[in-house]
C-alpha cells in the first residue's frame, strides 16, 4: 500500500470529529488513517474486492446489507430505463468510484450522470471517474452516522452534484437535498421528483419498497 510522505497519523478523537461514532471496522488502519491514497483506493478494490471511500486520507469500507443492496439495485433498475427511454445519460451503481476532488473519493449507491457531464459521450474507463454525477442517491445503512451523511453532502454538493436523495429502508421514506442545507422529507405513499435535473422522473416510494410478488 502506498502511503502519503510525513503524513500525520489521525487520533481516534480526530475520526470521531469527523465521522461520528462509526463503528470501528469500518475505518482500514493500514495505511494508518491520514496517509492513504487514491492508489489504495484502487488496489483494494482489485485485490481484496472490497470498497473503500477517501476522505481526508482516511480509507472508510463501503457497507451494504442484502436489502440495502437490493433497493440499490431496484432503484438503479427503474433509474436506469426511464434515462435510457428519454436519452438523459447513463446510471451507475454501488461500485461507481467517483472523484469529487483531488484525493477525496465517494460511492454513491447509485448515480445518474448527464450527456453534459460526459463530453463526446464517452463513458469514463479509468477505476476512479474524474466527474461529480447530476444525482447521487444513498441507501441509508445501519452503520452510517449523521456526521458522516452529513460530511458527504457537503462533498457532493461542493463538488456540483445537483441532486441527492437518501433513502431510509427503516421508514420507507427518501429525503431529497438540492442543497447540503435544504431538504424535503418524501413520505412512503408520495413520489421522488426529478425536478429539474430528470425532468419527468417520478418514483412512488411505496413501489419501490413493497414487497415483491411472483407474477
Amino acid at each position: 500500500m502506498s502511503q502519503a510522505p510525513d503524513a500525520a497519523e489521525l487520533t481516534v478523537a480526530d475520526l470521531l470529529e469527523r465521522f461520528g461514532p462509526i463503528p470501528a471496522h469500518r475505518i482500514r488502519h493500514d495505511p494508518r488513517p491520514g496517509t492513504a491514497t487514491e492508489q489504495d483506493v484502487v488496489e483494494l478494490s482489485l485485490h481484496e474486492d472490497r470498497l473503500y471511500e477517501l476522505v481526508d486520507g482516511v480509507l472508510v469500507e463501503k457497507m451494504m446489507g442484502f436489502y440495502e443492496s437490493y433497493l440499490a439495485i431496484r432503484f438503479a433498475t427503474l433509474l436506469s430505463s426511464f434515462v435510457d427511454d428519454h436519452d438523459l445519460g447513463i446510471v451507475a451503481g454501488a461500485d461507481g468510484m467517483v472523484r469529487l476532488a483531488l484525493g477525496l473519493v465517494r460511492i454513491p449507491d447509485v448515480s445518474f450522470i448527464s450527456w453534459d457531464r460526459l463530453p463526446q459521450r464517452k463513458i469514463p474507463r479509468d477505476p476512479i471517474a474524474d466527474l461529480a454525477p447530476d444525482l447521487a442517491v444513498e441507501v441509508l445503512s445501519k452503520g452510517n452516522t449523521k456526521q458522516e451523511m452529513a460530511r458527504k453532502l457537503d462533498d457532493y454538493f461542493s463538488a456540483g452534484v445537483r441532486l441527492v436523495w437518501h433513502l431510509d429502508p427503516k421508514t420507507a421514506t427518501g429525503q431529497c437535498y438540492t442543497s447540503a442545507t435544504s431538504s424535503a422529507i418524501v413520505k412512503a405513499n408520495e413520489s421522488l421528483d426529478g425536478g429539474a435535473v430528470l425532468p419527468g422522473f417520478a418514483l412512488p416510494l411505496d413501489r419501490l419498497f413493497e414487497q415483491p410478488k411472483r407474477k
